[in-house]
C-alpha cells in the first residue's frame, strides 16, 4: 500500500477513514477481499469514502483533486497521457474530456515505443481530433518534453529507427507532417500535477 497520511477502508473489519497505517492495517491485514487506499489529506479521504472503491482501484489517489482546487484547469479541455511498459516497450496513449473523464480517443499498443513519444503523439492526436470535430479547446499534458516537441513541430526522440518500431516512426512522421501543414493556433498547456493531482487521462499503472 502506498504511503499516505490518511487511509480509507471500504471493506474490512471496520470501515471508515483512519489517520495511520497501523490503524488501517488492523482492519485489512488477513481480511479476505479487503478494499482500502491511502490519501494525502483527510478531506480527500473523506470524499473518497463516500464513493465506491472501484472508482479508485488502480488509480492515483490524487486523481480528481483539480475539482476542489482554488485555481482550476480550463474547461472544456482535453487531457492526454501515455503509458509505456519499458523503454522502449509496448506504447499506448489516450485523450479524455477533462471535465467528465470520458475517453475521446485511444491508440495502441505499438511495439517498441517510449513514453515521451507517446506523450507527443497524444497531443498531436488531440489537435487533429479537434479539427475533425470542428472544436477548439486547450489540450493539457503533464510532459514538458512532449509540449516542447509539439511547439517545435518535431519529435526529438533519441530512439533509433529499426524494423521493430517502424510503425511508431511512421506515425511520428505523419504527426510531424500534420504539424508542418497546419499553422492554425492551438493551445497546449502544462497540467499542474502538484495543484491538480494526477492528470485525468492517466492509465493508472504507476
Amino acid at each position: 500500500m502506498a504511503a499516505g497520511k490518511y487511509y480509507v477502508v471500504w471493506k474490512g473489519r471496520k470501515t471508515g477513514v483512519f489517520d495511520s497505517w497501523n490503524a488501517c492495517e488492523g482492519q485489512v491485514r488477513g481480511f479476505a477481499g479487503a478494499e482500502y487506499k491511502a490519501f494525502e489529506t483527510r478531506k480527500e479521504a473523506e470524499a473518497a469514502f463516500t464513493a465506491s472503491y472501484i472508482a479508485f482501484k488502480g488509480k492515483s489517489a490524487t486523481l480528481g483533486r483539480w475539482v476542489k482546487a482554488s485555481v482550476k484547469p480550463i474547461l472544456p479541455s482535453i487531457c492526454v497521457d501515455a503509458a509505456c511498459k519499458g523503454s522502449p516497450g509496448p506504447l499506448e496513449y489516450r485523450g479524455v474530456d477533462t471535465g467528465s473523464g470520458d475517453q475521446l480517443f485511444h491508440a495502441g499498443p505499438f511495439t517498441k515505443g517510449t513514453n515521451n513519444i507517446g506523450e507527443f503523439l497524444a497531443i498531436v492526436h488531440a489537435l487533429t481530433w479537434m479539427v475533425k470535430h470542428n472544436s477548439s479547446m486547450p489540450v493539457y499534458s503533464d510532459s514538458n518534453n512532449a509540449i516542447s516537441w509539439v511547439k517545435a513541430g518535431s519529435c526529438q526522440t533519441q530512439l533509433k529507427h529499426t524494423h521493430t518500431n517502424a510503425q511508431v516512426f511512421a506515425i511520428i512522421t505523419s504527426a510531424e507532417n500534420w504539424l508542418a501543414d497546419n499553422s492554425h493556433e492551438f493551445e497546449v498547456l502544462k497540467w499542474d500535477t502538484k495543484k491538480w493531482g494526477e492528470i485525468p487521462a492517466d492509465f493508472g499503472r504507476k
